[in-house]
C-alpha cells in the first residue's frame, strides 16, 4: 500500500488540485482518494490501475468542490453573495466550456457504428468497468476488451487527432 501511495501521490495531488485550486483541498481529496482506494481495491478489475485510481481522486475532487460550494453559500449574507457572484463567472464560463464539449462529444459518438457507440458510451460515459459491461451484453469480458480496442481503434483511425483530443 506505501508503494502505491508513493508512486501516484504526486499524480492524485494534481488530480484534485486541478479541479480544486486549492492546496489545503487538494491534499485532503487526495488522502481521500487513497482511502477509498484501499476500501476499493477488492472490487478493482482489469482495467488500467492509473486510470482507476485517476477516476477516484477525480470524483473525489469534484465530491470537495461541491461541499465547498455549500459551505460558501451557507456562510454568506445576502450582501456578500451579490458582491461575489462576479467571482463565479469564471466558473459559469467553464461550465458551459464544458457543456458545450461534452455535446459535441456525444455528437461524434452518436455518428460512429452502432457496435462502436455503444462500447463507448457504457465504458466512458456510464463508467461501468468490463464486467458490468459484459453482464450488460451477456458476452465474455474478452468480448468487452476486444469491442472497446476495435472501437477505440475505429476513432483513431477516423477522426482526426483535434476532435478526439478535446
Amino acid at each position: 500500500m506505501r508503494d502505491l501511495i508513493d508512486k501516484y501521490s504526486q499524480h492524485v495531488y494534481h488530480v484534485a488540485y486541478s479541479v480544486l485550486r486549492s492546496d489545503q483541498e487538494a491534499q485532503d481529496a487526495a488522502q481521500e482518494a487513497f482511502i477509498q482506494m484501499y476500501k476499493s481495491l477488492p472490487d478493482y478489475r482489469s482495467e488500467g490501475f492509473k486510470t482507476w485510481l485517476t477516476r477516484i481522486a477525480f470524483h473525489k475532487a469534484i465530491d470537495a468542490k461541491r461541499r465547498l460550494g455549500r459551505r460558501s453559500g451557507e456562510d454568506l449574507g445576502g450582501e456578500e453573495k451579490i458582491i461575489n457572484l462576479p467571482g463565479r463567472d469564471e466558473d459559469v464560463l467553464a461550465r458551459l466550456v464544458r457543456e458545450e464539449r461534452q455535446k459535441k462529444l456525444r455528437e461524434r459518438i452518436d455518428q460512429l457504428p452502432a457496435q462502436h457507440r455503444d462500447i463507448i458510451t457504457a465504458y466512458y460515459l456510464s463508467e461501468k468497468n468490463y464486467e458490468q459491461i459484459a453482464d450488460d451484453a451477456q458476452v465474455a469480458v474478452k468480448t468487452v476488451e476486444s469491442r472497446l480496442y476495435r472501437a477505440r481503434q475505429w476513432i483513431r483511425n477516423h477522426w482526426k487527432e483535434d476532435e478526439w483530443r478535446e
